[in-house]
């Protein structure tokens, strides 16, 4: 590549780390953390839950399949910057349309490559996540000093990243605008084309899902789209009376950036969701943390957190472990939710966190990995498909109550 930029990796401990330059010419501060995964850069890098992070990836070579038109997870980039060993400069992959290098020129985010990965994140495997400076305008140490000092860490980033407006999306991915309200005709988060309403049977009638939306993967919305659901996306801290006025048979809690105890507005609204219904809900990831704080249960904060593609987890229901996809730094206190009403339903493998629970008395259960796991795996889909048979027969009891 021609126009190698110099770039550096300021971490708030002093340590530095040099690099080349690559993407936009800019500077960031973020938190540093590291991903494991071997593959789905693109959908990483989209993923609205890295909002204000600058991500460390493991693998070396980054960026040898390209950048493809359909894999992103919301419609930019969120990360602050990426550092990795090696760029790919030739992708081979028939789908590809861009460059890494090209892309993150477009989308105005830095990347620093040729440092040693490894270290980095041995580093912060050691001592934690931290506040660290990216920059491919060659500025001096001491600038970068004094600009990753004077940079603040956020933990509200959820409350920017949901959609702006009540949001509506059939299984069809198209519906009627509907006249006199602020809804769009269509979820600009999930652009993959979904099951036609056709292909669900003679008669089908859509489950309609309430997505509250702390900043969810485009992939979350199309797996239930394909299992024949209507949402309604809700902008952050949406009113939970508003909420059920809309009459949905199912609410789901998504994935989302930050300090889950700083979502303060949507975990007053859950908690008033759970008083005022007995509708099946289910969360994922930050939206598994709010359920836990809205049902008197706490979170804290992880050294350096999970992020990757091959994390194990045990079901107890199912008394089988599966390999979940994982984006998370905070985590449920075991102690303080089973003294919710709450049932401990899944563990990790390898530190022994919560990783699912579920209410004995409400319809209510939550994971924190990500079931939809774009681009993989795809063991723990059945979690969805135990939402939709949950909505079902709530639906069911409810009409066989009314007659």
């Amino acid at each position: 590549m021609k126009d190698w930029k110099e770039a550096l990796l300021y971490l708030e401990d002093g340590s530095v780390f040099r690099g080349k330059g690559f993407g936009s010419r800019a500077t960031a501060v973020g938190e540093l953390v590291f991903n494991t995964s071997m593959s789905g850069y693109q959908e990483i890098l989209t993923d609205p839950s890295y909002k204000g992070q600058i991500i460390n990836m493991t693998y070396p070579l980054i960026g040898n399949y390209g950048i493809s038109a359909v894999d992103n997870e919301s419609e930019a980039i969120h990360a602050f910057g990426l550092v990795i060993k090696d760029l790919c400069e030739m992708p081979s992959n028939a789908k590809s349309i861009k460059t890494m290098d090209q892309w993150l020129k477009e989308q105005q985010v830095p990347g620093i490559c040729g440092v040693d990965t490894r270290q980095i994140t041995k580093k912060i495997r050691t001592n934690g996540t931290i506040k660290a400076l990216i920059s491919t305008e060659g500025i001096s140490i001491s600038k970068a000093r004094q600009i990753c000092q004077e940079g603040q860490l956020r933990g509200d980033w959820m409350k920017e990243v949901a959609v702006p407006a009540k949001t509506v999306l059939q299984p069809s991915d198209a519906t009627d605008q509907q006249s006199g309200t602020t809804e769009q005709s269509s979820c600009a988060c999930c652009r993959t084309p979904a099951r036609q309403i056709k292909d669900l049977g003679q008669g089908f009638q859509p489950l309609h899902v309430a997505v509250l939306d702390f900043g969810v993967k485009r992939n979350i919305l199309k797996c239930l789209c394909d299992r024949g659901c209507r949402l309604t996306v809700y902008p952050y801290g949406t009113p939970a009376e508003e909420i059920l006025g809309d009459s949905p048979d199912g609410i789901f809690l998504t994935n989302g950036p930050g300090d889950p105890e700083e979502a303060t507005e949507a975990i007053e609204e859950v908690k008033k969701l759970i008083r005022l219904s007995e509708i099946p809900m289910f969360g994922i990831c930050m939206g598994h943390q709010i359920l836990a704080i809205a049902l008197g249960g706490r979170t804290y904060k992880m050294k350096y957190g999970h992020r990757g593609g091959n994390h194990g987890v045990y079901d107890k229901n199912t008394k089988r472990s599966y390999i979940t996809s994982q984006n998370h730094g905070y985590a449920v206190q075991y102690e303080s939710i089973i003294l919710k009403g709450m049932e401990i339903t899944h563990l990790n493998l390898n530190d022994g966190t919560v990783e699912g629970m579920e209410h004995r008395d409400h319809p209510i259960f939550s994971v924190q990995f990500h079931p939809e796991a774009s681009p993989g795996p795809q063991d723990n889909s059945y979690l969805f498909d135990r939402f939709i048979e949950r909505m079902k027969q709530a639906k069911a009891d409810s009409e066989g109550g009314d007659r």
